[in-house]
C-alpha cells in the first residue's frame, strides 16, 4: 500500500514539475559520432545539437552530449554523464523579444528516466552589454559541477545601427 501511495505521488510530482516547465527552445540534431563500438547494441555516440534563444532572436547555441549506447541506452533508461560542451554565438541582428531575468532556462533536456536534467540558461553583463550562456547538469538529490560557459558580445550586425543593450532588457 504505501509503495503504490509513493508511485502515485512521483507520479503527481513529475506531472505537475512538467508543467510548471518554462518554454524552452527546440534543438535540433546537427550530427553524432561514434566513440565506442558496440558489437550487438547501439555505440555510445558524441551528438551536436543547436538550440536557438527563444527570447533573443539572433543568438544561436551549439552543445555537444555523450550518449550511452548498449542495452540501457537502447532502451532510453540509461543515466547520461554531466560532460557537456556548449558554444553560443551572435547569427545575426540581436533582438529581445520580451524581458527576461537573469539564469532563465533557454533549453531543458532529461539526462536519465528520472533524476538529472541539463539546462543551458542565460544572463546579462550589462557592463560589457555581453550575453552570458551557462549549461550544467542537476540531479534531484545532488548536482554536478561540471559545467561549460559561453559568452556572446552584442554587435551592430553588418554594421548598421546601434546594438541592443542587454541590461534593458533584465527584469
Amino acid at each position: 500500500m504505501q509503495i503504490r501511495h509513493f508511485a502515485t505521488t512521483l507520479c503527481a510530482a513529475l506531472a505537475l514539475g512538467a508543467l510548471a516547465a518554462p518554454a524552452a527552445a527546440q534543438e535540433d540534431l546537427i550530427f553524432k559520432k561514434s566513440t565506442v563500438w558496440k558489437m550487438l547494441t547501439p555505440d555510445d555516440k558524441l551528438a551536436v545539437y543547436g538550440v536557438d534563444d527563444p527570447v533573443v532572436e539572433g543568438v544561436a547555441c551549439h552543445y555537444t552530449v555523450p550518449e550511452k549506447g548498449g542495452v540501457s541506452g537502447m532502451f532510453g533508461v540509461a543515466e547520461e554523464v554531466a560532460d557537456i560542451s556548449l558554444a553560443c554565438r551572435q547569427i545575426g541582428p540581436i533582438k529581445f523579444k520580451e524581458k527576461a531575468e537573469q539564469g532563465d532556462v533557454v533549453f531543458r533536456e532529461r539526462r536519465s528516466l528520472i533524476w538529472k536534467k541539463m539546462q543551458i540558461v542565460r544572463g546579462c553583463d550589462a557592463k560589457r552589454n555581453v550575453l552570458i550562456y551557462m549549461v550544467y547538469t542537476d540531479r534531484l538529490i545532488d548536482g554536478s559541477p561540471k559545467n561549460s560557459t559561453s559568452s556572446v558580445p552584442i554587435m551592430p550586425w553588418g554594421g548598421v545601427g546601434e546594438p541592443a543593450k542587454c541590461g534593458e532588457w533584465v527584469k
